[in-house]
């Protein structure tokens, strides 16, 4: 195993419950402030989906001592970056400024934590409601393949299972949201006790956390949360969804998705390096079988198999086969099967070496960068409890075995295990659901 390099880090816990990591890299005067809350569409009941991903929306909309603009303002005038994501389990929202500037985005996250209701009007919600749903006529109902992740919630998870909506959720639900909904949501949610700051970068650990207990120590802790949704599923689908979507698509496209263990389970890891292995850059098997050696499938820009990271029961593995033109999705489909299946007799060494080393260069990567690392201290101390997985993560991944990718894909790339969506060309598509 390489050497690999590590990151140094202090964990603290506000009197109100913010837990609080701190990493000093002196490298460059620049540092990343960031907020994880522990919200996300997976917290979301039957009727208000989507709310987790309005209130990235309304976050930056003003708060006690901001105001609608001043977020993005104040942040660019210093020379820096920010902003906000909602993942099915967690919100997040960060800023990248020079190091002399770090009290100004501690302050800006601190008025929002404690102080968004003071701005949260009626204009404010009705003026996001319709971003969003604009947002989702662009990146959804009015794009090619577009409806291909809603489906794969609906049909990978059970109704009433908390990833059987994705983060956008229903415009219904959100035509429906008043303005006490909205409150009611935030005041649910939004508090130091149910959060996470990582700050990191050119700083000095005591007069940082000193400045945090400043801006954020009055802010009053909330106590309890509401339960989340139960997330028990069984490990396999069962049996094969098969979903043909006929669309307005220059070319036909087929998504497969497989539910495998959840991230952070020794399983994902293994599926992780499995799918490495069958689809990840110009050297896995589905390359050479289904680019070079026949040719039927679109030369991929990334990895033709993504694990989505989710923590809930069960995880998707999710397979990405856009057909080259005049070639039969069937075709695609029954060749991509072939190799999927190849997995289970058994993976070269080199194989696991070159999946090791693409692993090793995206995590390093990610890592390289004061806001990538903030937000992975956030990650994992949000959904685990342990910042330290920022250091141990990657050589729990790099330790996976042949058998352990043999096991996973036996386990995983199953019929009885996968929905599949096939896209094709149509002049009438599918009616998009709201």
């Amino acid at each position: 195993m390489p050497t690999l390099p590590h990151y140094p880090f202090s964990q603290h816990r506000l009197d109100n419950g913010l837990r609080v990591v701190i990493s000093e890299d002196h490298l460059a005067p620049v540092v990343a402030v960031n907020v994880w809350y522990d919200v996300g569409s997976r917290h979301e009941t039957p009727g208000r989906t989507g709310f987790a991903h309005l209130f990235e929306h309304l976050m930056f909309q003003g708060s006690k001592n901001v105001g609608r603009s001043d977020h993005f303002g104040l942040i660019s005038e210093a020379g820096g970056t920010l902003n906000g994501t909602t993942w099915c389990d967690r919100t997040n929202y960060y800023e990248t400024v020079p190091a002399n500037h770090l009290e100004t985005a501690l302050w800006l996250e601190a008025d929002r934590m404690g102080g968004l209701l003071d701005a949260l009007d009626q204009d404010n919600l009705d003026n996001q409601r319709d971003v969003v749903k604009n947002e989702k006529r662009q990146t959804r109902d009015n794009q090619p393949y577009g409806r291909w992740l809603e489906l794969l919630h609906e049909l990978g998870y059970p109704p009433g299972h908390p990833y059987h909506h994705s983060t956008i959720g229903s415009m219904a639900d959100l035509d429906a949201a008043s303005l006490e909904d909205a409150r009611s949501f935030y005041s649910t949610w939004y508090a130091p006790d149910n959060a996470v700051l990582s700050v990191v970068g050119d700083v000095e650990t005591a007069s940082t956390l000193h400045a945090i207990e400043r801006y954020f120590g009055g802010i009053p802790a909330k106590g309890s949360f509401p339960t989340t949704p139960p997330s028990d599923v069984p490990p396999r689908i069962g049996q094969e969804i098969r979903r043909h979507v006929p669309d307005r698509v220059p070319l036909p496209r087929t998504f497969i998705g497989y539910r495998c263990p959840p991230f952070g389970s020794p399983g994902f890891d293994a599926v992780e390096v499995m799918s490495t292995v069958l689809g990840g850059g110009r050297g896995s098997r589905i390359y050479k079988s289904l680019v070079l050696d026949r040719p039927l499938l679109q030369p991929p820009d990334g990895n033709v198999l993504s694990p989505w990271p989710f923590v809930g029961g069960a995880a998707l593995l999710v397979a990405d086969l856009p057909a080259r033109e005049g070639v039969d999705v069937a075709e695609l489909e029954e060749a991509y099967h072939e190799v999927a299946a190849s997995v289970v007799d058994g993976v070269s060494e080199a194989e696991l070496e070159r999946a090791r080393a693409l692993i090793t260069s995206d995590w390093l990567h990610h890592l390289a960068t004061v806001d990538g690392r903030a937000d992975t201290f956030s990650q994992f101390t949000t959904l685990f409890g342990d910042p330290g997985l920022v250091n141990d993560m990657l050589p729990r991944v790099l330790a996976v075995t042949e058998d352990d990718v043999r096991a996973a894909a036996a386990d995983v790339l199953r019929e009885d295990n996968r929905v599949v969506l096939v896209f094709e060309p149509s002049d009438e598509p599918d009616e998009v659901a709201a």
